[in-house]
């Protein structure tokens, strides 16, 4: 078995124990790795410009808003543009801060069809710490993952 297809192996079993109605989930590490390994994976940031701008981004991922800044209206042609800007057949590794956008994301592409779609476990930023702080206890910051900052 290829490193690909155990990555979405445990992606998939992972999404069946916690009931997922996509693919599967990855942790930030799996979902880099699966990035690097297979050139048809696109990662789909789903956070707001004003994260992107002020917090950080991944280099090379698709930014596509699930919800606008600061009203959190849900982007309602969010759909159209993973349509425009993603080829048909991808898997989609979507992200957002925490991982509750990007599930979103992931439930509703699945919705039209998508049958490749994974949400990013734990998100850019992760859990909030003791302190209230993101970025330390896990996600794609914590673990040391590629990022920049604007």
């Amino acid at each position: 078995m290829s490193r690909i297809a155990e990555l979405l192996k445990v992606a998939q079993q992972r999404g069946r124990e916690i009931g997922l109605s996509y693919a599967g989930a990855l942790l930030p590490t799996e979902a880099f790795e699966l990035l690097n390994l297979n050139a048809q994976a696109v990662l789909v940031d789903v956070r707001t410009q004003a994260e992107w701008d002020w917090v950080g981004s991944v280099p090379g991922a698709v930014h596509m808003e699930w919800q606008s800044y600061p009203m959190g209206v849900r982007n309602e042609s969010f759909l159209d543009s993973l349509r425009e800007r993603v080829p048909e057949g991808a898997l989609v590794l979507f992200l957002c801060r925490s991982g509750a956008r990007s599930h979103a994301a992931a439930e509703a592409a699945t919705s039209v069809g998508w049958t490749g779609c994974y949400n990013v476990l734990q998100g850019f930023e992760g859990d909030r710490d003791p302190q209230g702080h993101r970025g330390h206890l896990n996600g794609w910051q914590a673990a040391g993952l590629p990022w920049k900052q604007s």
